[in-house]
């Protein structure tokens, strides 16, 4: 019974301390302490989307293509290039914080949600690499 109680109680760094941090250091070390549910299939997606936003600015860089998704091109032809990354960025980021917050109770849910947005944005990438070769 001893046993089960000492190794069930958490260690002094497990315990959430009602200490506010008082510097930056602090403040990340307090958001980051435990590891986030999913981070393996999280960066993936995060990647493949960086790589789907880095080929989508290469080929509107070359001026023969046009954006196809029409919420997307309304933040491309109102806000420009900038405007259009930060669109992109919230969505990844949106999709990253519903996972999270479903990982928390469907942790199978969440990554089959992550799997799914993984391999449709790699086609996407795939799709516009084979539109750069061809032009």
């Amino acid at each position: 019974m001893q046993v089960c109680q000492q190794a069930c109680q958490p260690s002094g760094e497990d315990r959430v301390s009602s200490k506010k941090p008082s510097t930056l250091s602090e403040a990340i070390r307090f958001v980051f302490r435990r590891q986030l549910p999913l981070e393996t299939e999280t960066a993936i997606f995060i990647l493949i989307s960086a790589a789907d936003i880095f080929m989508t600015w290469i080929l509107l860089s070359t001026g023969g293509f046009v954006e196809s998704n029409p919420v997307a091109r309304y933040f491309l032809e109102t806000w420009g290039k900038k405007g259009f990354v930060g669109f992109k960025m919230l969505s990844v980021t949106v999709v990253c914080v519903i996972a999270q917050i479903v990982a928390l109770q469907k942790p199978e849910l969440a990554r089959r949600i992550l799997n799914f947005g993984s391999v449709v944005v790699l086609l996407v990438v795939l799709y516009s690499v084979s539109l750069l070769l061809r032009s």
